[in-house]
């Protein structure tokens, strides 16, 4: 009889329990769950479930993102992903209309059985139950609208529209809300309208005619950096919720460290960062079995919808660490990072040279030594022109 280590038991408890959980929120919704359920299901004790997933929520997010890591298994990182991948899109019309149905192809359609969408992507609404994570939610909103608009102003999509590059960070915002319209219902295709009408809407979109430009009125009262020399040695590799893959920390750039409360400002260091920066957004958050695992799954999801539509070549220069051990943000000098930290940090030549924290960290660390003038305007990957 071959003995299973203690890691080896530990984690085929968890699988146990993940299958008895995925069946249970399918037949019952999340609501009507009963962790004694699961437990029996998964001939387990409630107390060895519990002691791998702290909540009923926990264990639902998890759910979720094993279905979303499986769907990557068959799909692949977006790094897997070849260029011909995503059709060419001759207008931004067409190229939100290909976004939106793949965004609501994981969705349940009119028709399918209640159940089919009572454990689905999409099936959020009964688990953002409490103020903290309807604001983590809130903000993750934000960074996704950022994402579809970075894709949207990348090179290949400018070839899209005859207008000269502009931010597309409000079009993005309001395919968005069509979207999570849709997602955050029990039975989004009832409850929404048909899918496909909801998809036309979004392409609609592209050809709206839009103001959009970067100037938060509060830049010119942030702080500025403060110059330093303190040595950098951070962790060696963290998974980049983007491009799904492992991802070290050298090279010049700015690391921005933003609680989950404070993901809206991510575009101050995409905007204000120098050509040939290298970007990384890490995510900390006092409550990574919950508040952790909406980021993941949302963001990994994402990610997937938007590179399966418009090619990983529209991927920007930007990485998104998720830091639920703090060892990237100690790394900068962030020891207690929680939901509301914003700091902000420059490297060069393996150095710390800059430090801001606060409203603007980003802005600040990643324009320091620069006249107002070479950080006023911005090209739409975040490059100063």
């Amino acid at each position: 009889m071959v003995r299973l280590t203690r890691a080896q038991q530990q984690e085929r408890t968890r699988a146990a329990v993940l299958t008895a959980a995925k069946a249970e929120f399918t037949e019952r919704g999340y609501a009507t769950t009963k962790v004694d359920r699961i437990a029996e299901r998964a001939e387990l004790t409630r107390g060895a479930v519990y002691s791998n997933f702290p909540s009923k929520r926990a264990l639902y997010l998890a759910v979720l993102i094993d279905m979303v890591a499986r769907a990557a298994a068959e799909h692949g990182t977006a790094d897997a992903i070849p260029p011909s991948a995503a059709p060419a899109r001759t207008s931004l019309a067409e190229a939100l209309g290909a976004f939106a149905r793949i965004w609501l192809e994981r969705l349940p359609l009119t028709g399918h059985s209640p159940s089919a969408g009572r454990a689905h992507l999409g099936s959020l609404t009964e688990v953002l139950d409490d103020e903290p994570i309807r604001a983590a939610f809130g903000q993750v909103t934000c960074l996704e609208a950022l994402l579809l608009a970075l894709a949207l102003e990348s090179p290949d999509s400018r070839a899209l529209t005859d207008a000269a590059p502009a931010r597309q960070v409000r079009r993005a915002q309001l395919v968005l809300r069509l979207l999570d319209g849709s997602g955050t219902s029990v039975d989004p295709a009832l409850g929404f309208g048909d899918p496909f009408d909801i998809a036309q809407a979004c392409a609609h979109l592209g050809g709206l005619a839009l103001t959009d430009t970067w100037n938060p009125p509060h830049l010119p009262y942030v702080p500025p950096a403060r110059a330093c020399q303190d040595r950098w040695d951070p962790p060696r590799e963290l998974r980049d919720l983007l491009s799904g893959r492992m991802v070290g920390f050298t090279g010049d750039g700015v690391i921005t460290v933003l609680g989950t409360h404070r993901l809206g400002a991510a575009e101050e260091a995409v905007r204000s960062a120098r050509a040939g920066d290298l970007i990384t957004v890490v995510v900390t958050t006092a409550d990574p079995a919950e508040i952790g695992r909406l980021v993941q799954l949302r963001i990994g999801d994402f990610a997937r919808c938007l590179w399966r539509a418009f090619g990983p070549d529209t991927r920007p220069r930007l990485r998104l660490v998720l830091d639920e051990h703090g060892l990237l943000a100690s790394a900068v000098g962030v020891p207690d990072a929680d939901d509301t930290t914003e700091y902000a940090v420059r490297i060069r030549h393996d150095t710390i040279v800059t430090r801001a924290q606060g409203p603007g960290a980003a802005y600040a660390a990643a324009t320091h030594g620069l006249a107002t003038t070479d950080v006023s305007h911005t090209t739409p990957d975040g490059a100063a022109p």
